[in-house]
């Protein structure tokens, strides 16, 4: 049995299993950003004993996916980009203090990646691209089963990609990348709806304002995913996060028809794009399959 984590900007999630695709248990905790990191790391040494005592549960390893940058080679959080706390905090290291067993670190992106390659819509196709779109946007790229990291710092960082840029000055104050305009915050702040799904209820009682922003930050997505497929040629593109809950008819429909605009002609029919398939639970998938495969 293996423990995984998902740490996010606004919940915590905490799961048992075999890293197989299945759950044993998982349990959702709301975060306090206000509490910063230390708040989230009480909650993990308040929540976890309960968790493993009551289902009688002896863990192996603990995989842990992090909702910002992480640094392989010192097993470090980078920084969170929304919850204060965790810059260079050793998470791997604490996690083994705690509870006496080998822990793993991973962005919590490329975990998502991960899962759905081996378990969700990404199973049988390689490579994989996954897409996030929530909060914020983040990206992994999935090659051979296995996620591509680059140098260890992390690959696939689409939400950072320039989407709209100063191009006499190149000053990074005057550009804007995907994440600005097109992730689940963008779209509230911009549409001054308080949810992804108060901007859908908005856009079917005919609000042309809140039906452009969202048709704006889809085609900032297909753009962003172009350049996806003329550098990399996933097989599967797959998409998941908040915003992609939408109804298909306001979202993935048309972003697969301008994305197949904007795809690099000569690479037509090798990729597909997807909705995901593992819903909320899918980083605690791939944390769990993760503390699995360093494990074996």
């Amino acid at each position: 049995m293996f423990l995984g984590i998902e740490i996010g900007g606004t919940k915590l999630q905490l799961g048992l299993g075999n890293g197989d695709g299945t759950l044993t248990a998982l349990q959702r905790l709301t975060v306090e950003p206000d509490r910063g990191g230390e708040g989230i790391r009480q909650q993990i040494t308040d929540h976890v004993p309960r968790l493993l005592e009551t289902h009688g549960a002896a863990i192996k390893a603990v995989g842990v996916g992090f909702g910002g940058p992480v640094d392989d080679r010192s097993r470090r959080c980078v920084k969170s980009h929304q919850v204060a706390g965790w810059e260079d905090f050793p998470l791997a290291e604490w996690l083994e203090q705690q509870f006496g067993v080998p822990a793993v670190l991973g962005n919590d992106a490329d975990l998502a990646g991960l899962a759905e390659a081996h378990f969700g819509a990404g199973r049988g196709f390689d490579p994989v691209f996954y897409v996030t779109v929530g909060s914020g946007i983040g990206g992994a790229f999935i090659l051979e089963g296995k996620v591509h990291r680059g140098v260890g710092l992390g690959s696939g960082e689409i939400g950072h990609l320039w989407i709209e840029a100063d191009l006499e000055t190149l000053d990074r104050q005057r550009c804007r990348n995907l994440e600005d305009g097109s992730s689940g915050w963008a779209l509230q702040r911009l549409a001054g709806v308080p949810s992804v799904q108060a901007l859908a209820q908005a856009i079917r009682q005919g609000d042309e304002q809140a039906e452009r922003h969202l048709r704006h930050a889809r085609r900032r997505l297909a753009l962003a995913l172009s350049h996806v497929v003329a550098l990399l040629c996933p097989q599967r593109i797959i998409v998941g996060g908040g915003v992609s809950l939408l109804p298909a008819e306001l979202f993935l429909e048309p972003l697969r028809l301008e994305l197949q605009r904007l795809a690099f002609p000569p690479f037509a029919g090798c990729w597909a794009l997807t909705s995901a398939g593992l819903g909320e639970a899918v980083v605690v998938h791939g944390a769990l399959a993760m503390a699995r495969f360093r494990a074996v």
